[in-house]
């Protein structure tokens, strides 16, 4: 864009420099009566119209450039907006999606962990109950052993202590029994 302009100056510099260099030519060329004051006038006036034409032709080329400069900007702008606009629902997109994966991950995890503690709990629930069955069991199957000894134990004493008494008995009876005979 300031390529064309700047080519447009250009071009504007050479055709007033050409009217300016060939004016006098042109004057020349024309009949001999007529007038000095006449040639200068009419080379100055060919002068300033190809000045005008080169100012106006500069001008129009910048207008163009200028317009084709601002439309340009205009639509890289809605582009870039656009991309922008787009690039931002993409973002959004992909972390509401990551979003649902961590906690779709999290409440599996969740269930896992609840499930795993749940089998935990009930398999320490399970041997504590096998733990309390065989501890009674022993303790019931000690108690009888004792309760069964204690049983053998006195009749043991029992039967003891009526064998000594009597034997005392009989022991007494054949001492009284000696002495009156």
């Amino acid at each position: 864009m300031l390529r064309s302009m700047k080519s447009q100056q250009i071009v504007s510099a050479i055709a007033l420099a050409a009217a300016l260099v060939f004016a006098p030519a042109i004057g020349w060329s024309q009949d001999a009566a007529k007038d000095a004051g006449e040639s200068v006038k009419q080379g100055t006036t060919k002068a300033a119209h190809a000045t005008a034409d080169g100012t106006k032709k500069a001008a129009s080329a910048t207008a163009d450039g200028t317009k084709k400069a601002a439309d340009a900007t205009a639509d890289g702008t809605k582009k870039v907006a656009g991309a922008t606009t787009d690039g931002t629902k993409k973002a959004a997109s992909a972390t509401a999606d990551g979003t649902k994966k961590v906690a779709g991950a999290t409440a599996d995890g969740t269930k896992k962990v609840a499930g795993a503690t749940a089998d935990g709990t009930k398999k320490a629930a399970s041997a504590t109950v096998d733990g309390t069955k065989k501890a009674a069991e022993a303790t019931a199957d000690g108690t009888k052993k004792v309760a069964n000894a204690t049983v053998d134990g006195t009749k043991k004493a029992w039967d003891k202590t009526k064998s000594t008494t009597s034997g005392a008995v009989h022991g007494a009876k054949e001492g009284a029994e000696k002495k009156t005979e």
